[in-house]
């Protein structure tokens, strides 16, 4: 279920018919016996978010507001090098809100300027357990809209796990990310929660365990330490030339943008599995195309099967391939980036 709720979600931020969407999703769950990505997240639910300055709406949150290394290390990694990043970008929010008993509060955010993670803690208020007992933080989702959407223009995808406090039943953390195709500092975000529900696999339908509407806003402030790399670098493949337009690398993210330079076209199926020509599309412009990042150990770290946009536009098609990483990765500690066979070096050594 998680992989195909996954997908379903990640495909609603590419630009494609309902009916391409659906059919991917498809395609996705039948691939997702055995096949084990690099990056483990159980995205249960598509975000958008972002934020520094916090500004509560209703009832808002309570208790000492954390900062963002207590928030964001556990998650994100605790080392030396990696709290300095933290300590750096990261901001603490602190914004909430409270509905039958239970506050969902944004905790923390780190992010650069096309993407970014933030973390929100769930706990009921008299402190008893939030959920019932054996429930599997992996099987949760949110329903509505279940995170922040940005004041942005442009599309945007994302991602959301939820992680248990073993020390404390009485909250879940949920760790949302967001990956925009334009620029997302300076932003508002609007977070907006309903029903917090577990999956039932018999009925497959989501159950709510935690019923409650949490509405609250922030401002989207934060100091952007990615490099921007290449420019009119050009690779072949499946007979097409792909010009790469720039290449984003922070310590929190990725972000690919390219142009192909002939347009794709889908067909006009009305509904039911994707056709057999628009997957064959799908993977010659988009899944085909190869992101490789390496670290100074060695390390390579396949970024291929990122999430994205697709634009058709006058001839060519725009495209842009990215996502926020499950762990924080310092410059200094990252050698290249390859893209379609290009490598460009990181200068964060």
């Amino acid at each position: 279920m998680n992989a195909l709720f996954e997908y379903r979600n990640t495909m609603d931020a590419l630009r494609f018919t309902p009916e391409q969407k659906a059919a991917l999703a498809e395609r996705a769950a039948e691939r997702a016996g055995g096949k084990t990505r690099r990056h483990p997240l159980w995205r249960t639910a598509l975000i958008a978010a972002c934020l520094a300055a916090a500004l509560a709406v209703g009832a808002g949150a309570s208790g000492i507001l954390k900062s963002a290394v207590e928030v964001l290390a556990p998650i994100f990694g605790g080392s030396a090098a990696q709290t300095e990043v933290i300590d750096k970008i990261g901001h603490p929010i602190g914004a909430g809100d409270t509905d039958n008993g239970v506050t969902i509060t944004a905790d923390a955010i780190i992010g650069d300027q096309y993407n970014a993670a933030i973390v929100y803690t769930i706990r009921r208020d008299d402190g008893t357990a939030l959920l019932p007992e054996g429930t599997d933080p992996r099987s949760l989702l949110m329903g509505g809209f279940g995170g922040a959407s940005l004041d942005i223009r442009g599309g945007s995808h994302g991602s959301a796990r939820f992680v248990a406090d073993e020390a404390d039943s009485s909250a879940v953390q949920l760790v949302q990310t967001l990956s925009a195709d334009h620029s997302i500092t300076g932003s508002t975000a609007t977070a907006e929660f309903e029903d917090l529900c577990v999956w039932d696999e018999a009925q497959e339908t989501p159950i709510p365990v935690v019923e409650g509407h949490w509405k609250f806003r922030f401002d989207v402030d934060y100091e952007d330490a990615s490099v921007t790399l290449g420019g009119g670098e050009t690779f072949t493949q499946n007979g097409m030339t792909f010009t790469v337009d720039a290449v984003t690398v922070s310590p929190v993210a990725v972000k690919v943008d390219y142009t192909v330079d002939s347009e794709v076209r889908w067909s006009d199926a009305p509904s039911g599995r994707l056709p057999a020509e628009d997957s064959r599309q799908m993977e010659r412009y988009f899944e085909n195309v190869e992101i490789l990042l390496t670290k100074t150990d060695g390390t390579v770290i396949d970024l291929s099967s990122s999430g994205g946009s697709l634009n058709p536009e006058n001839g060519v098609t725009v495209c842009d391939k990215g996502e926020v990483f499950d762990e924080i990765l310092p410059l200094e500690d990252l050698e290249s980036i390859c893209v379609g066979g290009i490598a460009y070096p990181i200068s964060g050594k």
